[in-house]
Parts: C-alpha cells; structure tokens; sequence
C-alpha cells in the first residue's frame, strides 16, 4: 500500500493510472480537490479495490495520522500542491497554505507514523517529496543545467513556497532521521493538464480560433518532460533511490515557449487543419510578460541515470504529439473543465 497527496491533479493523477496499470498494490489517494483535482482524471479506476479515494486535505494531521494507521503505507508520494506561478503573483497565501504549512503538517504525520512502525517496517518506509526545479531560479543562456548542488535562488512566490517545503522535508531527515527522498522536475507537459498551462492553453485557444498569448519575447527557455516519463522516474527513486538524496528530474528537451507554440501550431495544422487551410501559427500573439519571469531552466538528470538507469522514453516531439493527439481524443474532458462541471463530482 502507498498513500499518493495531490492524486487527483496532473500529475499526481498520471502517477496513480500508471501505478495500478503496472502493479496491483494499492493506493490510498488523498485529494483536497481544489479547481486542479479533478475526479474525471480517476474516471478509469471506478470500481477498482485498489484504489481508496479521499477527499481532505494534507494540512489536516488527524485525517492523515488516520489513514495512516489504518491502512499503514509503505510510503507516502507527495504531489500535493499549488503550482500555477500565474496564481502564486496574484494570491501567494494559497500557496504558503499549502505547499510550506501543509507540508509541515504531513511531514509531522509521517514522522509520528513512522516512528511507530515495528522493524523492519519502519526501516522500509519512504517519504518521496516532489518538487520543481524553479527552486533553483534562473539561467543565462551558455549556463550549464541544474544539478542536485547548485544553491536555491527562487524568484516567484510559488518557487519560493516549494523551496521552503524542500528545505522543510531536509530537515526532517537530518534532525528526525525521516527516510526521505526529494525530486525536482522540469516543466511537464502531457494529459489531463489543467488548461491554465502553457500548452494546453494553446491548444484550446488554437481550436476556438483564439490569440495564442505568449509573455515577453518568447525566448524564455524550458525543459519539457512528457508528464509518463516522470512517472517512470519516480517510480525509479523509490525503488533504488538512496534516503536523504535529492534526484533532479529532466527531459533533456530545452525548448522557448516560441517554439513550443509553433510546434504545437504544426501538429495541429495535421492532425486538425483549419477550416481554409490557414496555418494555427498567425494565432500566436505576444503579452506583456509577466512579473520576474525566469528566463531558462534547464536540468541535468545525470544523477538519476547513474543511480537507477532511469531516461525518457519520448523526445520533445513524440510527447507533444501525443498530448496534442490526447487533447483532440478528449473533448468531452475538456468541457467539463471548461464550464467547471468537473467540480460537481467531488462536491
């Protein structure tokens, strides 16, 4: 048994479908379901035993110490979070909540649990804590990839936020011994996105005949992970992850959000020519960008390849492909999420 927080978001949700697609043990999944966690993501998994779906928040200690005791883990996969940088400028207090006191408060749950688990079973346990690589702040164009060592310099609330429940999750296995292991991914992309995000903003805004709004010049770089890949990653730290290491998490595709766009516009112009054959690229318009914007990120997942073998197994063009191709296959999805519908299941 696992317990997955945040399990009903991206890509906590892609987690959870692909952790029982490939194992029959069990995952206990803890979701607020704020506007991100969205049920329909789980819709595949009704009716399987495997999975316990539960609705509470992480910042509530009785509920986690709860399911903690009754269905005693062998690990808590920690996804839960905000993590639009748009939103974290606009109402930061949401994202201290949740990302540095929630936090706290699970990492107190797990240490009271742990502590009280027979050997070998307490020896066994993990606490696997995903964060982000905007943890690090930003690069110059001819600067080498994040590693594991270069210092944390974050530059929006929400990095700021993230940084701080890493620090907190540090702490906790240096002063309590708590067997941790920490991650910080690139920018992933792939389905069930929440359309606030850059590409399947884009694709939305593309199929309704929309402005494609892109900050700045452009130019700002990042690394994109196809969002399974990450989940084969993490699936690889807990297994063969050493306790009290941090991983860093890539897919080893720099791309600006220019060419994201325009790549993605190419797809469509395949896969959903528009009516006259004009190309989706003349949608693309250029915003003012926004407050401390990054201007690359770039990781370096050499690390993680040493120790456990892990790569990706899509490049930059086969994922946005297939993310494309999902949103097209998916509209009914999208809809709900569009006119908000989604919320009433957990309501």
């Amino acid at each position: 048994m696992i317990l997955v927080t945040g399990g009903a978001g991206f890509i906590g949700a892609n987690f959870v479908l692909d952790w029982l697609a490939q194992s029959a043990e069990p995952v206990v999944n803890l979701d607020k379901l704020t506007y991100a966690g969205n049920l329909d993501n789980l819709a595949g998994l009704q009716g399987r035993p495997e999975h316990c779906f539960v609705r509470g928040d992480i910042g509530d200690r009785a509920l986690v110490a709860e399911l903690l005791q009754r269905h005693r883990p062998r690990a808590i996969i920690h996804f839960a979070a905000e993590s639009h940088v748009d939103r974290s400028i606009d109402g930061p207090e949401d994202f201290v909540r949740t990302n540095v006191l929630g936090t706290f408060q699970l990492l107190e749950a797990a240490r009271a649990y742990r502590d009280g688990l027979p050997e070998p079973e307490g020896r066994r346990f993990r606490f696997l804590h995903i964060s982000t690589d905007e943890v690090y702040g930003s690069l110059l164009d001819d600067d080498p990839a994040f590693q594991e060592t270069n210092r944390y310099l974050p530059n929006s609330p929400y990095s700021a936020s993230k940084a701080a429940s890493d620090h907190l999750v540090r702490a906790y296995y240096a002063t309590y011994g708590l067997p941790v292991l920490t991650t910080n991914c690139s920018n992933n992309y792939g389905p069930y996105q929440f359309p606030e995000k850059l590409i399947p903003l884009c694709i939305e805004r593309a199929l309704a005949g929309e402005a494609l709004p892109i900050y700045g010049d452009g130019r700002q770089v990042r690394d994109w992970l196809y969002v399974k890949d990450h989940c084969t990653a993490l699936r690889s730290v807990l297994a063969n992850g050493t306790v009290g290491e941090v991983y860093n998490i890539g897919g080893s595709s720099e791309r600006t959000n220019l060419e994201v766009a325009e790549a993605l516009c190419a797809i469509l112009d395949e896969l959903h020519p528009r009516a006259g054959g004009a190309p989706y690229r003349g949608q693309i318009r250029f915003v003012e960008d926004r407050p401390g914007h990054d201007r690359r990120y770039a990781v370096d997942a050499g690390k993680l390849t040493s120790a456990t073998g892990w790569q990706p197994a899509e490049s930059f063009e086969t994922g946005l492909r297939k993310t494309v191709q999902w949103y097209l296959d998916h509209r009914a999805w999208v809809g709900r999420v569009a006119d908000g519908s989604y919320r009433q299941a957990g309501a």
